[in-house]
C-alpha cells in the first residue's frame, strides 16, 4: 500500500486527493488529508462569500472526496508550527507527503499609516465574516460612515458588496451571529474601491462586477472622467495595432459605461453608494484621533508602457474603515524550503526541491507551488501535475518506511485529531444554532466551541 498525507483540505488539497483516487497505476493508494483546522474544505468554507450560494455549493462535490473509504480527515492536526507535526516527522510517517497549504498572508500596501486602528487586510474582514475561528470578534463596521477598499479583484468586489448589502439579506446565510449583528448596525453609507490603474486593467469578473448593481438599497457611482483616461474605453474593440480586448475586458467596460451614465445620486436617493474609483495610487493612510480617518491618493496616468504614472496630483477620501486587498502570498512552513521573492516551495513539477535537488516524497500543490493565482478550478491541473511526478517515483516511495498507523503516532505525540465523525458532529451543532435563531445553519466562529461540538459524538 502507498500512504500518502495531504496536507490542507482546502480545493487543491482534496482534488490532489480526488487525482490519487481517479489513477490506476497504484490501485491500493491510502490517504490521509490533513488540516490545522478542525474544519474541511480551506477557503471554500473560510474564503467564499456567504452570499455565493453556488460557489460554495463546492463543498459537496469536496465532500464526496473525503468521504471514500480510502481517504481519513484528519482535523485539528498542525504541520510546520511548535504545537503540532514537523515535515521531518511526517516523511517518517507516509511514504509520500504534498503540501497543499495555499498563500495565506495578505500583501501590505507599505504606506504609512497603515498600522493604524481600522485599517485591515480584506482577508481578515473575510475570515470575520466567514466565522474563521483564528480571527474573533472584530468590531469592523460599528462606527464607520466611510469604507475604502483598495484593491480591484474579486476580493474587493465581495468585501465591499457585503458591506453595502443588508444585513437581513445575509440573515438566511451562514454568517456568524456577532458579524450580522455587527452589520445589523453599521452605519456605512459610502464604500469606494479604489484601484491604481484603469478598469481595463481591474481583475474583477463580470458576474462580480454586475452583481453590485443588483444590490438592494444600493447605488453604483462611477465617474466618467476616470473612465475616459482609460485608453481601451475609448476604444472598445482595442487600440489600432494592438490585440483584441479579453472578452471580460469589453463586458466590464460595458457595464461601467452603463453606470457612469446614470449620474451622481441625487439627495432623494436613500442608501449606500459604491463608488467605483481609478487611476488612484494609495500613498498614506490619515489619523484622526488615533485611528484611520481618510487615504491620501495620488493621481495617476497611462504611461506608454502599459502601466501608469504619478500626475503629481493628490486626493484625500474619508473613511473609517479602510481595507486593503492587494493579493495573497505564501507562508514559510517551518521545515520546507521556501522562496521569499516568489512566495512558494521551490519545485519541479511539483517535486519539492531541497538545494536544488528533489526530496524524496515531498511534493507540494496549489498555491503554495504556483502562487497566489487562477481560479478554484485551476488547482484541478495543478493537483495531476503533481500526482502525476508521485506517481512517477512510486515504486522508490514504496520502498521507504512507513508508519502501520500515522494516527496513533499523532495522537502519542500529544495531538488530538478531529476525524470524519468529528467534523459532522459540528456540522450537527451548527444546524442546531441555527434553528435556535430562527435561521439555517450557523458557523460556530471559536476554537473552543468547534472543538465542544466535534467531541461531542452523541448529539
Amino acid at each position: 500500500m502507498l500512504s500518502v498525507a495531504v496536507v490542507g483540505s482546502g480545493p487543491s488539497g482534496v482534488y490532489t486527493a480526488q487525482a490519487l483516487l481517479q489513477q490506476s497505476l497504484v490501485p491500493d493508494v491510502r490517504v490521509h488529508v490533513l488540516d490545522r483546522l478542525p474544519t474541511p474544505y480551506g477557503l471554500v468554507r473560510y474564503g467564499v462569500a456567504p452570499d455565493h450560494e453556488k460557489i460554495k455549493s463546492l463543498q459537496n462535490s469536496l465532500r464526496a472526496v473525503l468521504e471514500d473509504d480510502r481517504v481519513t480527515f484528519v482535523g485539528n492536526v498542525g504541520v510546520g508550527g511548535s504545537e503540532g507535526v514537523s515535515p521531518a516527522r511526517l516523511a517518517e510517517l507516509y511514504h509520500a507527503v504534498v503540501y497543499c497549504v495555499g498563500a495565506s498572508a495578505d500583501r501590505a500596501l507599505a504606506v504609512p499609516g497603515e498600522s493604524l486602528p481600522g485599517s485591515y487586510s480584506a482577508t481578515r474582514f473575510v475570515s470575520w465574516y466567514s466565522a474563521h475561528p483564528d480571527v474573533g470578534a472584530d468590531p469592523f463596521v460599528l462606527d464607520a460612515r466611510s469604507a475604502v477598499v483598495i484593491g480591484v479583484g474579486n476580493v474587493a468586489v465581495d468585501v465591499a458588496r457585503i458591506l453595502a448589502r443588508g444585513a437581513e439579506e445575509l440573515r438566511a446565510t451562514d454568517v456568524p451571529r456577532a458579524a450580522l449583528s455587527a452589520l445589523e448596525d453599521s452605519r456605512v453609507r459610502d464604500v469606494h474601491i479604489v484601484g491604481r490603474r484603469g478598469p481595463s486593467q481591474a481583475r474583477f469578473t463580470t458576474k462580480e462586477l454586475r452583481e453590485l448593481g443588483a444590490l438592494p438599497g444600493a447605488r453604483v457611482v462611477v465617474d466618467p472622467a476616470e473612465l475616459a483616461l482609460d485608453p481601451a474605453y475609448a476604444a472598445p474593440d482595442g487600440l489600432p495595432g494592438a490585440l483584441p480586448l479579453p472578452a471580460v475586458v469589453r463586458r466590464n467596460l460595458e457595464v461601467l459605461r452603463g453606470w457612469s451614465a446614470a449620474g451622481e445620486p441625487t439627495a432623494a436617493d436613500a442608501g449606500r453608494r459604491i463608488r467605483l474609483r481609478f487611476f488612484l495610487r494609495p500613498v498614506e493612510l490619515l489619523e484622526r484621533d488615533g485611528r484611520v480617518a481618510g487615504v491620501r491618493f495620488a493621481r495617476t496616468a497611462p504611461d506608454s508602457g502599459g502601466g501608469v504614472r504619478d500626475t503629481g496630483a493628490y486626493e484625500d477620501v474619508e473613511a473609517q474603515l479602510v481595507l486593503r486587498a492587494v493579493g495573497y502570498r505564501g507562508v514559510e512552513l517551518p521545515g520546507l524550503p521556501f522562496d521569499p521573492v516568489r512566495g512558494t516551495v521551490p519545485h519541479t513539477a511539483g517535486r519539492v526541491l531541497r538545494d536544488g535537488a528533489p526530496a524524496p516524497g515531498e511534493y507540494v500543490a496549489g498555491w503554495i507551488k504556483r502562487g497566489p493565482t487562477g481560479v478554484i478550478g485551476s488547482n484541478r491541473s495543478c493537483a495531476k501535475e503533481t500526482v502525476t511526478s508521485l506517481l512517477e517515483d512510486a515504486a522508490a516511495l514504496r520502498r521507504r518506511p512507513a508508519a502501520d498507523d500515522p494516527l496513533a503516532v499523532l495522537r502519542e505525540c500529544g495531538l488530538r485529531p478531529v476525524e470524519w465523525s468529528g467534523w459532522l458532529s459540528i456540522e450537527r451543532a451548527e444546524e442546531e444554532l441555527g434553528r435556535s435563531l430562527g435561521r439555517g445553519p450557523v458557523k460556530i466562529p471559536d476554537w473552543p466551541g468547534l472543538l465542544a461540538a466535534a467531541r461531542d459524538r452523541d448529539r
